[in-house]
């Protein structure tokens, strides 16, 4: 690669870019306990046997609401869809019910059954979708950074392979935020890479830009504009690699790394409206 082990160290170090992240973090935190003492909330479903394989799921107050799966990030290792329960509000109001699966984390666990962990949330939300109250053929897919790699290999699985009882469509959509499309610079990223543990081969196995589309599902993608040039190149890679499903990149002129997985909840925010776009557009594509 071009560049050495200190660029990438220094390009994708996201808590040494942010000195500010602590207090974002417990903002998250507490924003996320307070609303889950305020609105209906189905907490730690099981969707697994693991203690990590649990969801939160929050109904909207319509039946058959169309279904937004929020996958947090952390860099594979940290943070916990408890700290994302914010996000429920906004989308309720549109009458968009949410869930938030948690999956293990590193060094514990290998992205490998991150990703695993990830395509069973999915496929017991499609199983129990009447069950809980919203359409199982309405789901939209969210991540942010790890979450929206993990987000992103949603959209590539063959989901009959996976299982005979699931449809091809089972993702209707995709918003991908400031996310990590090509692991191999990770490899060389020591900060994180002493806990993933990743090789070249595994990088390339787990990268969804050498993966394609699996459906015809749309993909809206997202970076802030003063993230590190590194989330920047990886939002553009993954608009070049999956050019048939890619609907544009949403431009978030004033955001970090962190501070853009807030305009999600903004009514105000390009990127609320995207997450919107891809609901609606759920329903003519069933």
């Amino acid at each position: 690669m071009k560049h050495d082990a200190a660029y990438f160290d220094r390009e994708y170090n996201v808590r040494a870019l942010l000195p500010e992240h602590p207090q974002i973090f417990a903002r998250w935190a507490e924003r996320g306990a307070q609303t889950r003492r305020l609105r209906a909330c189905l907490c730690d479903l099981p969707y697994g046997e693991s203690p990590a394989e649990r969801l939160d799921y929050f109904p909207a107050q319509r039946e058959t609401a169309p279904l937004l799966v929020f996958i947090h990030g952390g860099y594979w290792r940290s943070l916990d869809k408890s700290d994302f329960s914010w996000l429920a509000p906004r989308f309720g109001q549109h009458g968009v019910a949410l869930a938030l699966p948690n999956y293990g984390l590193a060094p514990a666990t290998r992205i490998e059954d991150m990703v695993r962990q990830q395509l069973a949330a999915l496929a017991w939300l499609y199983r129990n979708g009447d069950r809980l109250g919203f359409d199982p053929e309405r789901i939209v897919i969210v991540g942010h950074s790890a979450g929206a790699h993990l987000a992103a290999m949603m959209l590539a699985a063959l989901w009959p392979m996976y299982a005979s009882d699931l449809p091809p469509t089972l993702v209707k959509g995709g918003l991908a935020i400031s996310g990590i499309y090509d692991l191999a610079p990770i490899v060389h990223a020591s900060f994180v890479n002493g806990d993933l543990h990743l090789d070249e081969h595994r990088a390339r196995a787990l990268s969804p830009v050498h993966l394609p589309p699996a459906t015809q599902a749309p993909l809206i993608t997202a970076v802030g504009a003063v993230e590190s040039a590194e989330f920047r190149r990886q939002t553009a890679l993954i608009g070049r690699a999956w050019k048939g499903v890619f609907v544009r990149d949403v431009s978030m002129p004033r955001a970090n790394h962190l501070t853009i997985v807030e305009e999600l909840a903004s009514p105000a925010s390009l990127l609320f409206d995207a997450a919107l776009e891809l609901v609606r557009s759920s329903r003519r594509s069933r």
